[in-house]
């Protein structure tokens, strides 16, 4: 009758459809034994097949499990050795299979064997169990694992039916699964522990320049047992990205303090012998390099010329933030009255096409250590040999508070592109030098 619950008589003990010839009613014997060796709870009104009916009697008959109508229920020792019958879960699984692959269904014979890693992986990340021995095609692996597309795609079936054995083999996975990401937090030695985006958002760089970097310092940086070399390097960007105290640094990296310290300091010296001097300072370019590479045509256009063989630099001094220091005397120095906060300040010496050429510094935040009595002090300290690597019609591209330094490049030969000032009693200036103020100042 249509809206009634129909009632198939599945078996109780592996969920078959029972046929009417095949169905078997169960007493409280029988009862007891599901609940003895299945952990079963069995209704009244519940039915076996004739194949688990003789399965039992079998066991019954044999000595295997004796049970009776008290309370006492004997279990050879030989059963505690063998794995039982498979066991209905509410799980989604797979379909069992050696034949053909368990994901899109294809027969073999070019499948593989799903190794145990793949497949606790698969449950841990799906909730879906997948059966010992099944097999699938070898597209299906992305670097030794079973790949995120594949995973998305395998079919399964409501209720999944597994044995002791395998029971026992994922519990066994999962522990060793707990155990290693309870030992390691921050892993930067495997490669595919973390995505291109989570070295950015961690390090502030890529994974290809977190691996060029590895390698223009190896032979600098030790491998100890506490911390291996990407390890070393991945604190010390990490401690720079973020700005983290070394307490947290530790707890993530699972390292102690003066390890961390320790290895900040041997990257920071390793950088500085190998590749800081490759890639930043006056020495490590030169000048037709710039101009021919990293000079754009509309800067020389505006204002260069390309007869004079000029090179054109963008100076500004930028902030590094710290904090507040014990030393009573560099706390006072280093405490900006226009940001209100300390500092320090580097000066930023760029191409027209951003690339940088050198950064000098860093110097106090005081009054004393304005735009342009840093200037002078490195062109007058000579800092970086930058006098000899300049030359005469050179132009440096500075904002107004280079001003005081406008005559010591000027002596120098240098030409200085500035924002005009409004001269006394001008309320507006011309269209040439609005416009290029306002180049000036992009």
């Amino acid at each position: 009758m249509p809206g009634q619950k129909v009632n198939y008589f599945h078996c109780v003990l592996c969920s078959k459809r029972t046929k009417p010839a095949e169905r078997r009613s169960i007493n409280k014997v029988i009862k007891k034994y599901l609940r003895r060796k299945f952990l079963i709870e069995a209704p009244d009104n519940s039915v076996m097949c004739n194949k688990c009916r003789h399965i039992y009697r079998n066991e019954s008959a044999t000595g295997i499990y004796t049970c009776n109508q008290s309370d006492t229920c004997t279990v050879s020792t030989s059963d505690q050795q063998k794995s039982p019958p498979s066991v209905s879960l509410s799980l989604a699984s797979t379909a069992k299979t050696h034949a053909y692959c368990c994901i899109c269904k294809k027969p073999g014979p070019k499948l593989v064997v799903i190794p145990t890693e793949s497949r606790t992986a698969v449950f841990v990340e799906r909730n879906v169990l997948i059966p010992p021995g099944n097999r699938c095609c070898p597209v299906h692996f992305d670097n030794g694992a079973i790949s995120s597309d594949a995973i998305q795609q395998i079919p399964t079936t409501e209720n999944a039916f597994i044995n002791r054995t395998t029971i026992t083999e994922l519990l066994q996975q999962l522990r060793s699964l707990c155990q290693k990401n309870e030992k390691q937090c921050l892993n930067f030695d495997d490669e595919k522990t973390f995505t291109d985006t989570d070295y950015k958002s961690l390090l502030g760089i890529s994974k290809d320049n977190f691996h060029d970097i590895c390698d223009a310092v190896q032979g600098f940086v030790k491998n100890t047992p506490a911390r291996s070399l990407p390890t070393s390097v991945a604190i010390f960007f990490c401690k720079l990205k973020t700005g983290l105290s070394n307490v947290i640094l530790s707890t993530l990296f699972r390292t102690s303090k003066s390890s961390l310290r320790r290895a900040i300091s041997a990257v920071r010296k390793a950088l500085l012998i190998n590749f800081v001097p490759e890639n930043l300072g006056f020495h490590h370019i030169s000048r037709d390099q710039i101009i021919n590479d990293h000079t754009r045509p509309l800067a020389q256009t505006l204002f260069g010329s390309v007869e004079k063989n000029q090179v054109i630099l963008v100076l500004d001094g930028t902030y590094i933030y710290v904090n507040k220091s014990n030393n009573f005397h560099f706390q006072r120095r280093s405490y900006s009255m226009h940001k209100g906060r300390p500092l320090i300040k580097p000066m930023v010496i760029v191409s027209t096409t951003g690339y940088f050429v050198s950064i000098l510094g860093p110097y106090l935040a005081d009054r004393k250590n304005n735009d342009a009595s840093i200037l002078t002090h490195i062109i007058n300290s000579n800092a970086e040999s930058i006098r000899s690597w300049l030359s005469e019609d050179d132009i440096f591209i500075v904002d107004r508070g280079f001003r005081d330094a406008l005559p010591l490049l000027a002596d120098l030969g240098i030409q200085a592109e500035m924002p005009k000032f409004l001269m006394a009693g001008q309320k507006q200036m011309s269209t040439e030098d609005a416009n290029m103020s306002r180049l000036v100042t992009l």
